[in-house]
């Protein structure tokens, strides 16, 4: 699967029981001179620093998950912020026997994850450390294959998949894939792609190497301490040692409060985190590298802006009119050359950021910041050239036409899609992009209805005939599909499946793309039928505009979507204003 830059793909396929296990080939070789490679992990050698802040509930579950990595860890520093929930009596018991668990308390709440983290590195004494937040877990043999990976290519960092899991559904996907597909040894300067990788806590670091660099969290109420601590890592030039093991596993509640970095609906996040990237770059360009820094500020626009750019129709006028005037005073500092080395429906939103004074069209953008991006109709031009709206010229969208530049298999192509329950019936309707899908038409569609949680699908392929836009309807049995979920390990559970579309051009190949929900169907719907007595059914948009349904087979599975929906309000009734201290997104 290829990789987005929001380094986000997903469902998580079947991965080895033990990252220790792994036997995918390095793409590095032995070190010169050396014998053939004999494992180097002998003694304890490991640090892992755990933060907390007011998490009694679950701070015992990530340190656990810490002490059991094995020998290798030699030391667990938990650091409390200051908590007022009892987490200081959770750590006493838990170091109560366990020789390797040392607890350090902070006389006063640090207001961030920095300062935490840099009290638990001065305070270990292992040659290696590694970061675990409260709410988080390392997955069994996590510590090992870091530190083998980084003995062995003599790599004072060594970096792994971190897996984003949701609760309380459960649903994980992986951060940056393409980054760890494979074993190797890797530096900055030579892969770039290194920098989207902003996560502290999937990596281990050489104690004497952050020590010679003077490399440090920021402390204080900083939200994306990652972002600056990364770049520090990365400015140093270090070997980092990559596997293609899952080392982390980042537990994203969306039940209950949301974290600092993932409570974006105040224009402060925002704010916050275009000062963390602006520092990020600072740190580039003083270490001298401004091909990095370069790096960096392109990956801003293909990940943060994009990230953003996707939920401001959810937000309040005041929200937007502060977040575009924010956007706009960042991106007049851009060089073209680095907005055209972004791709290219990440310039594009730039362009129109930068050319309209107030913020217009959300919707639209919003659609072209989506994963894989859609390019909505109307399609303007100005002078022949295509550009965004007629009374916008200087937006243009450059290389749509170029077969080059955007090739087809990458084309921001709209199809949209209208389930309708009633009928079991789906329609499909697919868009030509300035006469792009018209030079080789699409003569074939294939539809994949994919269960969230990878354990089943069903595939079809229609012929498509006429002029664009191409329409067809093609039957779907939604008794069928809530069959295979059930048959697959759902159960009687309620089940989520995604919609997807791979396009067949007359000229050769195929591309996938996901469809954007369309039509007024989106609504809950109860069925009759005869194998599950009741199903119901919902068709809706999910956060990016893409089409999904909810099934809900038999009266059971209908009452947990009552009952959750009931849990769900009455959460909302309840929550406070306390928010965890979090990092990243």
């Amino acid at each position: 699967m290829e990789v987005d830059a929001d380094g986000i793909a997903g469902p998580v396929p079947a991965m080895p029981k033990s990252p220790s296990e792994s036997a995918t080939p390095v793409e590095s070789v032995t070190p010169a001179g050396s014998a053939a490679f004999v494992d180097p992990v002998g003694p304890p050698q490991v640090a892992v620093v755990v933060i907390g802040f007011d998490d009694a509930g679950r701070i015992g579950d990530a340190v656990r998950s810490a002490l059991t990595q094995g020998p290798v860890v030699s030391e667990v520093i938990a650091v409390d912020d200051a908590s007022t929930d009892g987490t200081d009596r959770v750590l006493d018991e838990l170091a109560t026997g366990e020789p390797r668990l040392r607890v350090v308390r902070r006389a006063v709440n640090s207001g961030g994850c920095g300062a935490p983290r840099n009290d638990g590195v001065r305070v270990a004494t292992a040659p290696y450390v590694m970061f675990l937040d409260s709410d988080d877990t390392l997955p069994e043999g996590a510590a090992k294959a870091l530190l083998r990976a980084a003995l062995r290519h003599h790599a004072p960092v060594a970096a792994g998949l971190c897996v984003r899991r949701e609760l309380p559904r459960g649903r994980e996907t992986r951060w940056q894939p393409g980054l760890y597909r494979r074993a190797g040894v890797r530096s900055a300067a030579d892969h770039p792609a290194l920098l989207h990788d902003t996560l502290c806590v999937n990596k281990l670091y050489s104690r004497a190497f952050l020590t010679e660099h003077a490399i440090a969290f920021p402390e204080g109420p900083f939200v994306y301490e990652d972002f600056v601590f990364t770049a520090r890592v990365l400015a140093a030039a270090p070997r980092v040692a990559t596997v293609p093991d899952t080392v982390y596993i980042w537990h994203v509640r969306r039940d209950g409060a949301p974290s600092i970095s993932l409570d974006r609906e105040r224009i402060t996040n925002w704010q916050a985190r275009v000062s963390a990237h602006r520092r990020s770059v600072d740190v580039f360009r003083e270490a001298g590298s401004e091909a990095l820094a370069r790096a960096a500020r392109v990956k801003f626009l293909d990940h943060d802006l994009r990230m953003y750019v996707r939920e401001l129709p959810l937000r309040s006028a005041g929200y937007r009119h502060a977040w575009w005037r924010v956007t706009r005073g960042y991106l007049a500092t851009y060089e073209e050359a680095e907005l055209r080395a972004a791709r290219a429906p990440s310039r594009w939103i730039a362009r129109v950021v930068l050319a309209s004074e107030a913020p217009r069209d959300l919707a639209r953008l919003s659609q072209l910041a989506a994963r894989p991006a859609r390019l909505l109709p109307p399609y303007a031009e100005h002078e022949g050239a295509p550009v965004w709206a007629p009374d916008l010229p200087a937006a243009l969208l450059d290389g749509v036409t170029d077969p080059a530049e955007v090739p087809v298999g990458r084309l921001p192509v709209t199809v949209d899609a209208e389930l309708r329950p009633l009928r079991r019936e789906l329609r499909l309707r697919v868009h030509d992009l300035y006469g792009r899908l018209a030079a080789g038409p699409p003569r074939a569609v294939d539809v994949e209805l994919n269960h969230r949680n990878g354990t089943a699908g069903l595939r079809c392929s229609v012929p498509l005939f006429g002029d664009p836009p191409w329409s067809v309807r093609l039957p779907v049995g939604l008794a069928r599909l809530a069959g295979l979920g059930v048959r697959d390990g759902a159960g009687s559970a309620p089940q989520s499946w995604d919609i997807r579309v791979r396009l067949h051009p007359s000229t050769g190949g195929s591309f996938r793309t996901s469809v954007r929900a369309a039509g007024r169907g989106l609504h809950r719907l109860a069925l009759p039928s005869l194998r599950f007595g009741l199903l119901l059914a919902h068709p809706y948009a999910t956060a990016t505009g893409s089409l999904a349904v909810r099934l809900a087979p038999g009266v059971r599975a209908a009452a947990a979507v009552a009952l959750r929906r009931l849990w769900a309000r009455g959460r909302q009734r309840q929550h406070g204003p306390h928010r965890r201290r979090e990092r990243r997104d």
